[in-house]
């Protein structure tokens, strides 16, 4: 898929701002992109963006209406419905991150058919994958990996993406999920590929390219958690990666959704994720971590990256706090 920008990033009636974290992932990195927000009555989130009307944003060149809005069971409420077809009507395209189709809605996919506008449901792939070979290809591929889901990935292979561009590097981000591939304009939500075709589909995201291209894959969940390693694995084969980042989230107390199960020990993680990438890459190797340390104060995350660079002999960066400088130092 290719979705088109501008975008107005739609915010419903997001009743606080994690529900609008669809939209804020693409204000943060794709700001540029964005003519504005739409906020319908009660809407408790604010991206900082400009409030824009169906009519303004598409005087203003918009595009595409992104539904920003993550909400409970993924569902789009029906006093969205409305919007969703006035924007149809101003020749907006529409895009949306939902477990529930925008394609399923009836009314809303009876005028995209007729006035030739398109629907992107990103979660759900629309096309057919090849089985992965694992056969070696040019280019290079930087993957993050981590120890736990939820703690960084898309962010720290942004950043990586932004840094290794700012000094002149041919880079691009490859997106697996469902905000990253708003944030990117196109990609492939790996968790919804069925499993066999899960490499392929990312030898397909991240082909071959040019000796000094670094593809920045986008990482999904930890060879180590229980519930979602599966579709790690096929990530870290079809990516072929050179070089793995290793995100990690200090302070928790146990891994996403298993509160009986703790997170394993990093020496383990990089040991593991190594292993499986030298499936179709004998020469992978983790080169660094990205930890994210929001829950520190600033003292006690610079001693903890500082203890953890000199436990692994390898960079530790705060992407946020510090940024990812001494990770691209390493890529030549």
């Amino acid at each position: 898929m290719a979705i088109a920008h501008p975008y107005l990033l739609f915010l419903g009636d997001a009743p606080d701002p994690l529900s609008a974290k669809t939209a804020d992932g693409v204000a943060r990195w794709r700001r540029d992109w964005c003519v504005g927000q739409l906020r319908l009555d009660g809407c408790k989130a604010d991206l900082g963006l400009a409030d824009k009307s169906l009519k303004e944003a598409a005087a203003e060149g918009a595009k595409t209406l992104i539904i920003g809005v993550a909400n409970r069971g993924g569902r789009f409420a029906p006093s969205w419905q409305e919007t969703m077809l006035k924007a149809l009507d101003l020749g907006m395209d529409i895009a949306s991150g939902l477990h529930n189709k925008v394609s399923d809605i009836k009314p809303v996919a009876e005028k995209a058919s007729a006035l030739g506008r398109s629907l992107f449901d990103v979660r759900h792939p629309t096309r057919e994958f090849d089985i992965g070979t694992g056969e070696r290809r040019p280019g290079k591929r930087l993957l993050a990996v981590g120890t736990d889901c939820s703690i960084g990935k898309m962010f720290t292979a942004l950043a990586l993406e932004k840094e290794m561009r700012a000094r002149g590097f041919k880079a691009d981000f490859r997106a697996t999920g469902q905000t990253g591939i708003l944030i990117a304009g196109d990609g492939v939500s790996i968790d919804a590929v069925v499993s066999d075709f899960v490499s392929g589909a990312v030898e397909f995201l991240a082909p071959a390219n040019d000796e000094d291209h670094w593809d920045v894959v986008e990482g999904q969940a930890s060879l180590l958690h229980p519930s979602y390693a599966g579709v790690t694995l096929g990530l870290v084969h079809g990516s072929q990666p050179d070089v793995m980042v290793m995100c990690h989230e200090p302070t928790r107390p146990h891994m996403r959704g298993l509160p009986n199960r703790k997170v394993p020990d990093l020496k383990d993680c990089i040991a593991v994720h190594e292993a499986a990438a030298r499936v179709t890459n004998p020469n992978a190797k983790v080169i660094g971590f990205s930890i994210n340390t929001a829950a520190m104060d600033d003292a006690a995350a610079a001693k903890y990256l500082k203890e953890l660079a000199n436990r692994f002999g390898m960079p530790a960066v705060d992407p946020v706090r510090g940024g990812v400088a001494p990770i691209v130092d390493l890529l030549g």
